[in-house]
């Protein structure tokens, strides 16, 4: 009897895209999403309510209390003793690799098996013009469900090894000890990073001249890229022009920076 596989992911893009292949290719596999966002907010000790208040009180949002929620179900459910259990990650996405180390840390001494994306590379073959250079795969969803399934990514799962899962297990511990409000990845692992960490990157975009938000946020997202890490979401970037503004380090026009096609920046006017 063939036994029954469950994938566990841990963005939202990253679980669509992996459906999508999966039923390309003709097979039922389960796959288990948690969408609560770990590079950022408290992860210890680990509760959906306080991290709900958590990000209303930094990001305005009220509505992450289900988002909390659903992700403690996943990963509260990622057992599934009669499963095979497939978890995939890249380190280079700070999302996927914390709902990783969480989603392990509740897994106890399970076995499981992983597919690491964080040094695959892909080729992309547009359909006009010539192919493009191949490249790191960045994040699970930021693949085409026609790459995964035609290069049958599933087909490097491994099993995990004690020496891995204890070096996992011990930056998780780490992290969970400093509880900082952000977290970043260098390539390898997560780092814990101040809520100020992409201010910089975000007031050097800004200019003199009002212009959209998203024209801030999204150069300063792919300029993250540019190392082949994805580190953060356009909503956390969003936030803090929120918080630059609050401060007085820019100005803002428009109801709040997270409508990032309503709302405009400049720096200040003497």
């Amino acid at each position: 009897m063939t036994q029954t596989i469950a994938h566990f992911v841990f963005t939202p893009s990253g679980a669509g895209c992996l459906v999508r292949a999966l039923r390309k290719a003709g097979r039922d596999d389960q796959v288990v999403a948690a969408f609560d966002d770990l590079s950022f907010g408290p992860i210890n000790p680990f509760d959906a309510s306080s991290r709900a208040r958590w990000v209303e009180d930094e990001f305005g949002r009220t509505d992450w209390s289900e988002t909390a929620t659903e992700s403690e179900r996943a990963w509260e459910g990622a057992r599934f003793p009669d499963n095979r259990k497939v978890a995939w990650l890249s380190r280079r996405s700070a999302m996927e690799y914390a709902g990783f180390l969480e989603w392990l840390w509740r897994m106890g001494d399970a076995p499981c098996e992983v597919v690491d994306l964080s040094e695959v590379t892909i080729s992309y073959r547009p359909e006009h013009g010539p192919p493009q250079p191949p490249r790191f795969a960045m994040s699970l969803g930021m693949l085409h469900p026609d790459v995964i399934c035609s290069d049958k990514l599933w087909d490097l799962a491994a099993p995990l090894q004690m020496t891995e899962r204890r070096r996992y297990l011990d930056l998780w511990r780490q992290l969970r000890s400093e509880n900082a409000p952000l977290r970043v990845s260098d390539g390898a692992k997560l780092v814990s990073a101040p809520i100020s960490f992409f201010d910089s990157v975000l007031m050097s975009y800004v200019t003199d001249d009002w212009q959209k938000v998203s024209r801030v946020v999204g150069p300063a997202m792919a300029s993250q890229m540019d190392d082949c890490i994805r580190q953060t979401s356009d909503m956390f970037l969003a936030a803090r022009v929120n918080a630059l503004a609050g401060s007085g380090r820019l100005e803002i026009r428009g109801r709040s920076a997270l409508e990032i096609l309503h709302s405009e920046v400049r720096l200040p006017r003497a």
